[in-house]
Formats: C-alpha cells, sequence, structure tokens
C-alpha cells in the first residue's frame, strides 16, 4: 500500500484533476488501487440500470479512473485478484470473476467478494445510499468516501485484511496463499447461515460467530443480510472515491 500521506496527497490532485473532466449532471465515482498489485474492478447496474466502463477493466497498482454516473443509479463495485485475460477478453480470475469475462457486462461475481454496493438518488428520494457488504465474503480491503457532502455523511469501509484472520473453514487458498474468506452462507450452504426461507426476517435471522467476527474486524461494513443500523450511509454529494486496500 502507499504511505498515508502519499496516498492522501495522490488522492487530492486525483479529485482536481476530475474537477475538470465531470460534466454538470449526474455524479462520478473515483475508483483508485492502493494495493500493491494490480486488480481488475467489475461493476454491476442494479436492474434496469446501465453497465457502466463495460462492467469491468484493469487498474494497475497505484493508479485510479473517473467513472461518470448518471443521476438515480444503483448498482455494485467489487474487486477481482490474481486475473489472467486474452487478447479477447477471456479468462479467469482467483475471486470475483464474472463467467471468465473481463468485461461483465451486467454480470454478478463469484464469491467471495467484499462489495461495494450504492443507489444515488431515486425517483422518491435525492438521498444517497451505500454501504461495504461482506455478506458474500471478502477478498480485498475497500472504502467508500464521500468528496464533500456535509454533515452526516460516512465512510464505508473494510480496512483490514480479512485473510490474514479468515476461519480455516471459509479460507479460499491458491498456490497456498489466502485469497478470499468464504461468508457463512456460502460455506454452510444453510437457510439460517443466509437469511433464506423461514430465516428470511431480522427477527429470525441472527449475526451468527463468523458474522460477529468480520463485524469485530470492520464495524464499518455489512456482516449479515440484516446488519442495517450501523453499516448504511446516507450522503448527497457529486463525487465519492472507491479505495482498495485503503490506508489504515
Amino acid at each position: 500500500m502507499l504511505p498515508s500521506f502519499q496516498y492522501a496527497f495522490f488522492i487530492l490532485i486525483t479529485i482536481l484533476l476530475s474537477l475538470t473532466r465531470t460534466n454538470g449532471s449526474g455524479y462520478q465515482l473515483i475508483v483508485v488501487n492502493n494495493c500493491n498489485e494490480s486488480i481488475w474492478p467489475a461493476i454491476q447496474g442494479g436492474a434496469g440500470q446501465r453497465t457502466l466502463n463495460d462492467g469491468g477493466f484493469l487498474l494497475s497498482s497505484g493508479g485510479e479512473v473517473a467513472i461518470d454516473v448518471p443521476e438515480k443509479w444503483s448498482g455494485r463495485l467489487w474487486g477481482r485478484q490474481l486475473c489472467n485475460f486474452d487478447s479477447n477478453g477471456k479468462g479467469s480470475c482467483a475471486t470475483g470473476g464474472c463467467a471468465g469475462q473481463l468485461h461483465c457486462q451486467g454480470l454478478g461475481g463469484s464469491p467471495p467478494a467484499t462489495v461495494v454496493e450504492m443507489t444515488l438518488g431515486s425517483s422518491t428520494s435525492p438521498l444517497h445510499f451505500y454501504d461495504v457488504s461482506l455478506v458474500d465474503g471478502f477478498n480485498l480491503p475497500v472504502s467508500m468516501k464521500p468528496v464533500g457532502g456535509g454533515v452526516g455523511c460516512g465512510v464505508a469501509s473494510c480496512e483490514v485484511d480479512l485473510n490474514v484472520c479468515c476461519p480455516s473453514a471459509l479460507e479460499v487458498r491458491v498456490g497456498g496463499q489466502v485469497v478470499g474468506c468464504k461468508s457463512a452462507c456460502l460455506a454452510m450452504q444453510s437457510p439460517k447461515y443466509c437469511c433464506t426461507g423461514q430465516y428470511a426476517d431480522p427477527k429470525t435471522c441472527k449475526p451468527t460467530v463468523f458474522a460477529n467476527l468480520f463485524k469485530a474486524i470492520c464495524p464499518k461494513a455489512y456482516s449479515y443480510a440484516f446488519d442495517d443500523s450501523s453499516s448504511l450511509n446516507k450522503c448527497i454529494a457529486k463525487r465519492y472515491v472507491i479505495t482498495f486496500c485503503p490506508p489504515q
């Protein structure tokens, strides 16, 4: 990762440059790779929403990209790691892959993956809602931070590498290296852990020991399906910085 002071300076320059690129309508996501290796961010629009940046792209270590987002857009963004694609955009990733495609084009990612979720306004409310979710497991630390927006705008994040402390039953390994940490739902395949069936209600679906572990380490992230109170952020800002491997 970049040292904190270098990262802060880098973000300042990025935001100043982005001011000259943004048109008058919509919003902007500034995606930053502060990790020590390349990642492949992927984007999936919600139902009826268009795909941004072809749904996925390469982002080298220390790189950034500004993505223009239309008003009332909703969707999710996550990082893929250890990917290998050919000249036709076909290949695979160790985590977060979307059916072997570089450009996901509306496809979701294979868990485990740390997911940034957002709804940037709607027909009924101008508010922006956003969070970092571990419901699909964890692969990379990430944060989403508004640029401006005023009092009450929070930071959604899981800044710690959960792979280091992932329980052995949830580990995903590649070449002996832990590259992902499964959710309890993915590992156990049970309604109790997935909050489905008779457990599809906050009164019956309670956090598991694994969810409590995730929450203790990443208190600003969703640890399970009904973890709303301490994880969902509200704001109205023109720009948001999404940083992979943010400085702690």
